[in-house]
């Protein structure tokens, strides 16, 4: 079975084609700047010649029909027919309280996406538009839906309530959702995985550390506990994003700069974080560039950032009585020696002994980085949220085809 796996934005639709008979990437690309005239498309197949070109494409509908015409192609592309793609996955931000698991696509869950529209306003309505645009192109093709805050909702009421009045919470559900949980459950699994112990057993805390950080508490393979909240924009410093403030922040700074709501929302989530502190960027690899040559800002970005990383580290190691893994993931997490070593210095007292020679060591492969006697393990695991979504996709148009139902999409 191939399954198409589209990741949705407002301007942008990222794609891989995955042939699950053995879960290899037959292509893969990406559609930017939707909407313009200049939109720029990106086509890799795994063999062969990509695609580079600039055109007009105005709408997610037109992305997705340039798509599978590039997938399809007598010379770049990887499938003969359109038949041989037996479903498409899609990545979808929040699932609310709705979506405990992926489902299959009908006309209840795409209200449910809509009814959710409040809650990731920048998100759930571009992954709405994915799925409509598929349907528009591949009529009665199975979709399927995978949700970055299902793996969360395991969480208890005590650690996703906040102690706001319980009214809030009855009307308007506000409470901590969590994100990336494709991205903890995939790099859970795969660092039991390579432990060669049985993920009900191990205490274990996953940073997906990129431009956008969280970090999740996993006690049995279970989130417990994670650092976003509501929206993405609670927990840890990330690279526009401030993360954790005293709430009393936001009415002063209103009050003295005369802000609007949407100012100041905008000043947290795009003008704060690394790029606040640093005065000039919140990619990491700029800051630590610039502290390696002795910028003072960049150094206090960096320091910021993981300080508040090894808090984190701290408390969801109490919260689970202690810890035997430690898992970083993402591009951060994936690529940054520098942090890594940063937050593992301030974690010995956990029993955390780095390598500092594995450390260093550049590789796109898992791999330990922990000294042979460091209590915790500590691992770099390369994130793959697109495969988890390939498989609840390919794994739930078997279920239905094995249960002798039609495996389209109901409602269709």
């Amino acid at each position: 079975m191939k399954i198409l796996v589209i990741n949705a934005g407002s301007s942008s639709i990222k794609y891989q084609l995955y042939n699950m008979k053995d879960e290899s990437v037959l292509a893969s690309g990406r559609v930017e700047r939707i909407g313009t005239e200049s939109a720029i498309v990106t086509h890799e197949p795994a063999a062969g010649p990509g695609v580079r070109e600039v055109s007009g494409i105005l709408d997610h509908v037109t992305a997705v029909r340039r798509v599978l015409d590039l997938l399809l192609h007598r010379e770049h592309g990887v499938v003969a027919s359109i038949a041989e793609i037996e479903a498409v996955g899609h990545r979808v931000v929040h699932g609310g309280e709705t979506f405990k698991a992926s489902v299959l696509v009908d006309d209840e869950v795409k209200r449910s996406i809509r009814d959710l529209f409040d809650l990731a306003p920048l998100h759930n309505p571009a992954a709405l538009m994915g799925i409509n645009a598929v349907e528009q192109n591949m009529p009665n093709m199975p979709q399927a839906v995978v949700f970055d805050t299902a793996f969360h909702q395991t969480m208890p009421r005590h650690a996703y309530l906040y102690p706001i009045p319980m009214a809030l919470y009855r009307r308007h559900k506000i409470r901590r959702y969590g994100f990336h949980g494709t991205s903890h459950f995939y790099v859970s699994e795969r660092a039991a995985e390579m432990i060669g112990r049985p993920i009900a057993e191990l205490k274990m805390i996953t940073c997906h550390i990129g431009n956008g950080a969280s970090c999740t508490a996993i006690q049995g393979g279970k989130s417990i506990d994670t650092s976003m909240g509501l929206t993405p924009l609670e927990g840890l410093m990330m690279g526009t994003r401030s993360g954790d403030i005293d709430p009393a922040v936001v009415p002063f700074v209103m009050s003295k700069e005369e802000l609007t709501l949407g100012e100041v929302n905008s000043m947290l989530n795009k003008h704060s974080g690394m790029l606040a502190i640093s005065g000039f960027s919140g990619d990491m690899r700029e800051i630590v560039e610039a502290m390696e040559d002795g910028d003072r800002n960049a150094k206090l970005a960096f320091d910021m950032f993981c300080y508040r990383l090894r808090k984190y580290v701290g408390a969801y190691a109490a919260a689970m009585n202690g810890l035997d893994v430690l898992v970083f993931t993402a591009g951060i997490g994936e690529n940054s020696a520098h942090v890594r070593k940063a937050v593992c210095e301030g974690l010995t007292f956990l029993g955390v002994q780095l390598d500092e020679t594995a450390n260093q060591r550049h590789s796109k492969d898992a791999r330990f980085i922990s000294a042979p006697d460091s209590r915790v393990k500590v691992l770099v695991v390369p994130t793959n949220e697109e495969l988890i979504i390939a498989r609840d996709t390919f794994r739930l148009v078997s279920e239905r085809k094995a249960a002798g139902d039609s495996p389209v999409s109901r409602g269709q």
